[in-house]
Protein backbone atom coordinates (compact mmCIF):
# COMPACT_ATOMS: atom_id res chain seq x y z
CA UNK A 1 0.00 0.00 0.00
CA UNK A 2 2.76 2.40 0.89
CA UNK A 3 4.61 1.85 -2.40
CA UNK A 4 1.42 2.07 -4.47
CA UNK A 5 0.37 5.28 -2.76
CA UNK A 6 3.81 6.81 -3.32
CA UNK A 7 3.68 5.92 -7.01
CA UNK A 8 0.28 7.60 -7.40
CA UNK A 9 1.50 10.77 -5.72
CA UNK A 10 4.67 10.86 -7.81
CA UNK A 11 2.72 12.28 -10.75
CA UNK A 12 1.20 15.13 -8.75
CA UNK A 13 2.64 18.59 -8.15
CA UNK A 14 3.41 18.47 -4.44
CA UNK A 15 6.03 21.16 -3.95
CA UNK A 16 7.54 20.96 -0.47
CA UNK A 17 6.32 17.44 0.19
CA UNK A 18 8.11 14.11 -0.15
CA UNK A 19 7.32 10.48 0.46
CA UNK A 20 10.02 8.85 2.55
CA UNK A 21 10.64 5.18 3.30
CA UNK A 22 8.35 3.48 5.75
CA UNK A 23 9.81 2.53 9.14
CA UNK A 24 11.54 -0.84 8.98
CA UNK A 25 11.22 -3.87 11.23
CA UNK A 26 13.37 -6.96 11.76
CA UNK A 27 11.34 -8.77 9.09
CA UNK A 28 12.74 -6.38 6.48
CA UNK A 29 16.26 -7.83 6.88
CA UNK A 30 17.74 -11.24 6.05
CA UNK A 31 16.93 -13.89 8.63
CA UNK A 32 19.87 -15.31 10.60
CA UNK A 33 19.62 -18.76 8.99
CA UNK A 34 20.00 -17.22 5.53
CA UNK A 35 22.92 -15.07 6.69
CA UNK A 36 24.74 -18.07 8.18
CA UNK A 37 24.20 -20.30 5.15
CA UNK A 38 25.22 -17.64 2.64
CA UNK A 39 28.35 -16.46 4.46
CA UNK A 40 29.47 -20.03 5.14
CA UNK A 41 29.13 -20.82 1.43
CA UNK A 42 31.04 -17.69 0.37
CA UNK A 43 33.74 -18.34 2.97
CA UNK A 44 34.15 -21.95 1.87
CA UNK A 45 34.38 -21.03 -1.82
CA UNK A 46 36.84 -18.19 -1.12
CA UNK A 47 39.35 -20.39 0.68
CA UNK A 48 38.86 -23.31 -1.66
CA UNK A 49 39.82 -20.92 -4.48
CA UNK A 50 43.13 -19.79 -2.89
CA UNK A 51 44.05 -23.15 -1.36
CA UNK A 52 47.15 -24.59 -3.00
CA UNK A 53 47.98 -21.31 -4.76
CA UNK A 54 50.51 -18.57 -4.03
CA UNK A 55 47.73 -16.64 -2.27
CA UNK A 56 47.32 -19.29 0.41
CA UNK A 57 49.89 -17.44 2.53
CA UNK A 58 47.56 -14.42 2.47
CA UNK A 59 44.49 -16.40 3.53
CA UNK A 60 44.29 -14.84 7.00
CA UNK A 61 44.50 -11.32 5.55
CA UNK A 62 41.70 -12.18 3.14
CA UNK A 63 39.60 -13.59 5.98
CA UNK A 64 40.17 -10.47 8.08
CA UNK A 65 39.12 -8.25 5.17
CA UNK A 66 36.01 -10.36 4.62
CA UNK A 67 34.83 -9.70 8.19
CA UNK A 68 35.85 -6.05 7.93
CA UNK A 69 33.42 -5.48 5.04
CA UNK A 70 30.49 -5.90 7.43
CA UNK A 71 32.22 -4.09 10.27
CA UNK A 72 32.82 -0.97 8.19
CA UNK A 73 29.26 -1.02 6.87
CA UNK A 74 27.91 -1.25 10.42
CA UNK A 75 30.14 1.66 11.46
CA UNK A 76 28.75 3.82 8.66
CA UNK A 77 25.20 3.07 9.80
CA UNK A 78 26.24 3.90 13.37
CA UNK A 79 27.55 7.27 12.14
CA UNK A 80 24.25 7.90 10.33
CA UNK A 81 22.42 7.02 13.54
CA UNK A 82 24.52 9.51 15.51
CA UNK A 83 23.73 12.26 13.00
CA UNK A 84 20.02 11.47 13.10
CA UNK A 85 20.13 11.44 16.91
CA UNK A 86 21.71 14.89 16.90
CA UNK A 87 18.90 16.11 14.66
CA UNK A 88 16.30 14.68 17.05
CA UNK A 89 18.03 16.42 19.94
CA UNK A 90 18.02 19.73 18.10
CA UNK A 91 14.35 19.43 17.16
CA UNK A 92 13.37 18.65 20.73
CA UNK A 93 15.31 21.68 21.97
CA UNK A 94 13.43 23.96 19.55
CA UNK A 95 9.98 22.41 19.95
CA UNK A 96 7.21 24.95 19.29
CA UNK A 97 4.20 22.61 19.24
CA UNK A 98 3.46 23.26 15.58
CA UNK A 99 2.26 20.54 13.24
CA UNK A 100 5.22 21.09 10.92
CA UNK A 101 7.71 20.73 13.76
CA UNK A 102 5.99 17.60 15.06
CA UNK A 103 6.08 16.08 11.58
CA UNK A 104 9.79 16.89 11.22
CA UNK A 105 10.52 15.28 14.59
CA UNK A 106 8.58 12.12 13.73
CA UNK A 107 10.37 11.89 10.37
CA UNK A 108 13.81 12.26 11.98
CA UNK A 109 13.02 9.64 14.62
CA UNK A 110 11.98 7.24 11.84
CA UNK A 111 15.26 7.85 10.04
CA UNK A 112 17.18 7.18 13.22
CA UNK A 113 15.27 3.94 13.81
CA UNK A 114 15.91 2.79 10.24
CA UNK A 115 19.64 3.49 10.62
CA UNK A 116 19.73 1.60 13.91
CA UNK A 117 17.92 -1.43 12.50
CA UNK A 118 20.36 -1.58 9.58
CA UNK A 119 23.31 -1.23 11.97
CA UNK A 120 22.08 -4.16 14.06
CA UNK A 121 21.57 -6.34 10.96
CA UNK A 122 25.08 -5.58 9.68
CA UNK A 123 26.60 -6.22 13.10
CA UNK A 124 24.92 -9.63 13.13
CA UNK A 125 26.45 -10.39 9.71
CA UNK A 126 29.85 -9.30 11.03
CA UNK A 127 29.51 -11.60 14.05
CA UNK A 128 28.65 -14.57 11.82
CA UNK A 129 31.70 -13.81 9.66
CA UNK A 130 33.86 -13.31 12.78
CA UNK A 131 32.83 -16.77 14.01
CA UNK A 132 33.98 -18.23 10.68
CA UNK A 133 37.28 -16.38 11.09
CA UNK A 134 37.70 -17.76 14.61
CA UNK A 135 37.06 -21.33 13.45
CA UNK A 136 39.40 -20.98 10.47
CA UNK A 137 42.37 -19.30 12.14
CA UNK A 138 41.85 -19.92 15.85
CA UNK A 139 41.98 -16.26 16.85
CA UNK A 140 39.42 -13.60 17.61
CA UNK A 141 38.72 -11.05 14.87
CA UNK A 142 39.66 -7.53 15.90
CA UNK A 143 39.40 -4.27 13.90
CA UNK A 144 42.59 -2.26 13.40
CA UNK A 145 41.70 1.06 15.00
CA UNK A 146 38.17 0.87 16.37
CA UNK A 147 36.04 -1.10 18.79
CA UNK A 148 33.93 -4.11 17.90
CA UNK A 149 30.67 -3.09 19.52
CA UNK A 150 27.70 -5.42 19.43
CA UNK A 151 24.45 -3.64 20.23
CA UNK A 152 22.11 -6.55 19.53
CA UNK A 153 21.66 -7.43 23.21
CA UNK A 154 21.34 -3.79 24.28
CA UNK A 155 18.23 -1.71 24.82
CA UNK A 156 17.47 -0.03 21.51
CA UNK A 157 15.23 2.77 20.28
CA UNK A 158 12.97 0.65 18.12
CA UNK A 159 9.91 1.13 20.29
CA UNK A 160 10.36 4.60 21.77
CA UNK A 161 9.92 8.17 20.60
CA UNK A 162 11.41 11.61 21.19
CA UNK A 163 13.11 12.07 24.56
CA UNK A 164 12.72 8.37 25.39
CA UNK A 165 14.59 7.56 22.19
CA UNK A 166 17.51 9.79 23.22
CA UNK A 167 17.74 8.23 26.66
CA UNK A 168 17.63 4.73 25.20
CA UNK A 169 20.30 5.60 22.63
CA UNK A 170 22.64 7.07 25.26
CA UNK A 171 22.21 4.00 27.49
CA UNK A 172 22.76 1.58 24.60
CA UNK A 173 26.03 3.32 23.65
CA UNK A 174 27.27 3.36 27.26
CA UNK A 175 26.54 -0.32 27.80
CA UNK A 176 28.18 -1.30 24.50
CA UNK A 177 31.35 0.62 25.35
CA UNK A 178 31.47 -0.47 29.01
CA UNK A 179 30.06 -4.00 29.35
CA UNK A 180 28.45 -4.71 32.69
CA UNK A 181 30.28 -7.20 34.85
CA UNK A 182 33.38 -7.71 37.02
CA UNK A 183 36.68 -6.65 35.39
CA UNK A 184 39.51 -9.19 35.26
CA UNK A 185 42.84 -7.95 33.87
CA UNK A 186 44.89 -10.34 31.72
CA UNK A 187 48.51 -9.50 30.89
CA UNK A 188 51.41 -11.21 29.17
CA UNK A 189 54.02 -10.63 26.50
CA UNK A 190 55.13 -12.24 23.27
CA UNK A 191 56.75 -15.60 23.83
CA UNK A 192 58.64 -18.11 21.72
CA UNK A 193 58.59 -21.83 22.36
CA UNK A 194 61.16 -24.43 21.45
CA UNK A 195 58.66 -26.96 20.16
CA UNK A 196 55.05 -27.14 19.04
CA UNK A 197 54.31 -29.27 22.10
CA UNK A 198 55.60 -26.48 24.35
CA UNK A 199 53.44 -23.94 22.52
CA UNK A 200 50.39 -26.20 22.89
CA UNK A 201 51.08 -26.70 26.60
CA UNK A 202 51.41 -22.95 27.09
CA UNK A 203 48.15 -22.29 25.24
CA UNK A 204 46.34 -24.95 27.26
CA UNK A 205 47.62 -23.37 30.48
CA UNK A 206 46.28 -19.97 29.37
CA UNK A 207 42.80 -21.37 28.67
CA UNK A 208 42.75 -23.51 31.83
CA UNK A 209 43.69 -20.51 33.97
CA UNK A 210 41.00 -18.35 32.41
CA UNK A 211 38.42 -21.11 32.89
CA UNK A 212 39.28 -21.31 36.61
CA UNK A 213 38.95 -17.56 37.03
CA UNK A 214 35.64 -17.53 35.20
CA UNK A 215 34.35 -20.22 37.58
CA UNK A 216 35.01 -17.75 40.40
CA UNK A 217 33.78 -14.69 38.49
CA UNK A 218 30.84 -15.79 36.28
CA UNK A 219 30.12 -12.21 35.15
CA UNK A 220 33.72 -11.42 34.28
CA UNK A 221 34.72 -8.84 31.68
CA UNK A 222 38.17 -9.60 30.26
CA UNK A 223 40.50 -6.59 30.18
CA UNK A 224 43.67 -6.92 28.09
CA UNK A 225 46.05 -5.11 25.77
CA UNK A 226 44.69 -6.43 22.48
CA UNK A 227 48.08 -7.53 21.11
CA UNK A 228 47.31 -9.71 18.08
CA UNK A 229 50.77 -11.37 18.14
CA UNK A 230 51.21 -12.11 21.83
CA UNK A 231 49.48 -14.04 24.59
CA UNK A 232 46.62 -11.50 24.46
CA UNK A 233 45.57 -13.23 21.25
CA UNK A 234 45.08 -16.52 23.10
CA UNK A 235 43.06 -14.79 25.81
CA UNK A 236 40.94 -12.98 23.23
CA UNK A 237 40.18 -16.24 21.43
CA UNK A 238 39.22 -17.86 24.72
CA UNK A 239 36.86 -14.98 25.52
CA UNK A 240 35.16 -15.21 22.15
CA UNK A 241 34.70 -18.98 22.45
CA UNK A 242 33.23 -18.55 25.92
CA UNK A 243 31.07 -15.53 25.08
CA UNK A 244 32.95 -13.29 27.53
CA UNK A 245 32.88 -9.52 26.82
CA UNK A 246 36.27 -7.91 26.27
CA UNK A 247 37.74 -4.43 26.69
CA UNK A 248 41.13 -3.81 25.09
CA UNK A 249 43.59 -1.08 26.07
CA UNK A 250 45.98 -0.53 23.18
CA UNK A 251 49.26 1.29 23.71
CA UNK A 252 49.18 5.03 23.11
CA UNK A 253 52.43 5.29 21.13
CA UNK A 254 52.44 9.09 21.53
CA UNK A 255 53.52 8.51 25.14
CA UNK A 256 56.73 6.78 24.10
CA UNK A 257 58.37 4.77 26.89
CA UNK A 258 55.53 5.69 29.27
CA UNK A 259 52.86 4.04 27.11
CA UNK A 260 52.94 0.66 28.86
CA UNK A 261 52.86 2.14 32.35
CA UNK A 262 49.97 4.43 31.41
CA UNK A 263 48.06 1.41 30.12
CA UNK A 264 48.67 -0.34 33.45
CA UNK A 265 47.23 2.65 35.25
CA UNK A 266 44.13 2.73 33.06
CA UNK A 267 43.45 -1.00 33.46
CA UNK A 268 43.92 -0.95 37.24
CA UNK A 269 41.64 2.10 37.49
CA UNK A 270 38.78 -0.31 36.66
CA UNK A 271 39.35 -1.95 40.08
CA UNK A 272 39.58 -5.52 38.72
CA UNK A 273 38.80 -8.55 40.85
CA UNK A 274 41.90 -10.37 39.59
CA UNK A 275 45.06 -9.67 37.60
CA UNK A 276 46.19 -12.70 35.60
CA UNK A 277 49.91 -12.46 34.80
CA UNK A 278 51.75 -14.57 32.24
CA UNK A 279 55.44 -14.08 31.27
CA UNK A 280 56.24 -10.58 30.01
CA UNK A 281 58.58 -7.63 30.31
CA UNK A 282 59.32 -5.04 32.99
CA UNK A 283 56.06 -3.21 32.35
CA UNK A 284 54.15 -6.36 33.27
CA UNK A 285 56.29 -6.80 36.39
CA UNK A 286 55.28 -3.28 37.41
CA UNK A 287 51.63 -4.14 36.83
CA UNK A 288 51.93 -7.04 39.28
CA UNK A 289 53.62 -4.85 41.89
CA UNK A 290 50.96 -2.15 41.60
CA UNK A 291 48.16 -4.72 41.74
CA UNK A 292 49.59 -6.12 45.00
CA UNK A 293 49.84 -2.62 46.41
CA UNK A 294 46.13 -2.14 45.71
CA UNK A 295 45.31 -5.50 47.32
CA UNK A 296 44.16 -6.99 44.02
CA UNK A 297 44.56 -10.77 43.86
CA UNK A 298 47.22 -11.77 41.31
CA UNK A 299 46.95 -15.11 39.53
CA UNK A 300 50.65 -15.62 38.80
CA UNK A 301 51.47 -17.77 35.79
CA UNK A 302 54.91 -16.36 34.96
CA UNK A 303 56.67 -19.69 35.41
CA UNK A 304 57.83 -22.02 32.62
CA UNK A 305 55.15 -22.57 29.96
CA UNK A 306 52.63 -20.47 31.86
CA UNK A 307 52.79 -22.26 35.21
CA UNK A 308 52.79 -20.89 38.75
CA UNK A 309 56.41 -20.10 39.68
CA UNK A 310 57.45 -21.97 42.83
CA UNK A 311 59.50 -19.09 44.21
CA UNK A 312 56.83 -16.43 43.59
CA UNK A 313 56.16 -14.05 46.43
CA UNK A 314 53.08 -12.74 44.66
CA UNK A 315 49.76 -13.72 46.14
CA UNK A 316 48.27 -16.46 44.01
CA UNK A 317 44.92 -18.13 43.63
Amino acid sequence: MHTSFADQLAGLDLAGFSIGPAPVSTSDFPVREAVVQTLEAVWSDLFAMVSGTALEADAEDLGWAFVNIFHRSAERKSTALDRATDEVRALIATADGSEVHTHDLETQVERAQCAESAMLALEEMREVAAALYLNEFGSSWKPVSSSRFNHSAMMTSALVEGRDFLRARAEAKRRAAVPEGTPVVFAGGRTRHATEDDALTFGNNVWATLDKVRDRVPDMVLIHGGDTKGVDRLASSWAERRGIPQVTFSLDMRLGARAGFKRNERMLSLEPRYVIAFPGNGVLERLVIEAKARRITVVDRRGPLGTNPKNSSVRTD
